[in-house]
């Protein structure tokens, strides 16, 4: 952190959903706080939240940041995904040899999957509608 700067910030995408991370260095009690509110009521699923404090357990600071977090677009586990991808990139911007084990646990890689587009002539896109031989 340079003399200035108080925060790491970086962002986090999956799927339809922009989480900005900021990680600030914590005080007497880290804490996740989202859109304004503590992760357990934001995210009430516990799979959700295990999964977006994951990168912090693994590199075994979850005591050292508060994670502040500004998220929208997408659905619950979309944006969990991208609080994690955002959170992932912030420990590597704070300390550089975090890097290495969070890209082997994949957490430092972007999921490309989205939702495929409708087709004409379909119901979905894939979904063909009903063949009737006669």
């Amino acid at each position: 952190m340079t003399e200035n700067q108080y925060y790491y910030e970086s962002v986090g995408r999956r799927k339809n959903a922009t989480a900005r991370v900021r990680l600030y260095p914590a005080g007497e009690t880290p804490e996740i706080v989202i859109n304004g509110k503590a992760m357990s009521d934001y995210f009430p699923r516990l799979m959700d939240q295990l999964s977006l404090t994951e990168p912090l357990r693994l590199t075994e600071t979850e005591n050292q940041f508060n994670v502040s977090v500004l998220v929208k677009g997408g659905g619950i586990t979309g944006q969990a995904g991208a609080v994690r991808l955002g959170i992932a990139r912030a420990l590597t911007e704070a300390d550089e040899t975090l890097r290495a084990p969070l890209k082997k646990g994949g957490f430092m890689t972007r999921d490309p999957r989205a939702k495929e587009r409708k087709k004409p002539g379909l119901k979905r896109a894939r979904k063909a509608p009903q063949y009737t031989k006669r």
